[in-house]
């Protein structure tokens, strides 16, 4: 045998390593997602417009409301203004996550942007929606724990707390590790001390 072959096979990609994608399936991976994204596209007789789901909650509501006796039952008027504040807010909502989103989008599209980017833009969107990141296990009744032994606690996953509502959106995990030992007391000669000492 030549040691030609020989190195050939104790070669990485011989010893079984996965092998890179190449350009082809790169292509192929980019052909079936953009054409998932298509089929995924809604139509627009499928969208939901504000007037047309307000004209679906105001029938719903007067149906509901014929239910009711005639002393107690609301004026339409006051059922349509409450109606049509709630539908208003709620597509301002959903106009604001995806204007987010489509910076998130448009941020991870750009080449030169790497993942600590995208992770941060992703972080400020939630902060600036209202949602706290707790990733200090501090608060140990937003968290559970998954792993480990000891006293001490690592973080795997932070905990997301809606702060409009006070709301646990994700519980966050922990994994138990041993405490980390106390240092002993010195007696009262701190190390800057001791420098300031050598320096006169």
């Amino acid at each position: 045998m030549s040691s030609k072959s020989a190195r050939r096979k104790s070669s990485p990609n011989a010893a079984g390593q996965a092998k890179k994608p190449t350009g082809r399936i790169r292509r192929k991976e980019n052909q079936e997602f953009a054409a998932d994204m298509k089929l995924r596209t809604l139509r627009p007789e499928e969208l939901l417009h504000p007037a047309q789901l307000l004209a679906r909650f105001t029938e719903r509501a007067a149906e509901l409301i014929a239910q009711l006796p005639q002393d107690v039952r609301p004026t339409p008027a006051t059922v349509n203004a409450a109606l049509r504040q709630g539908v208003l807010e709620a597509f301002r909502t959903r106009d604001e996550h995806i204007a987010r989103l489509v910076e998130t989008d448009l941020l991870a599209s750009t080449p030169e942007q790497g993942a600590k980017a995208i992770r941060r833009a992703v972080r400020a969107s939630l902060v600036d929606m209202g949602v706290r990141v707790v990733e200090e296990a501090d608060e140990q009744e937003l968290f559970v724990v998954v792993e480990g032994e000891g006293e001490g606690f690592e973080l795997v996953r932070p905990a997301y707390v809606d702060q409009a509502t006070d709301k646990l959106l994700l519980a966050g995990q922990l994994r138990r590790i041993p405490a980390p030992r106390t240092l002993p007391e010195h007696d009262g000669t701190s190390a800057v001390d001791v420098r300031g000492d050598d320096a006169k």
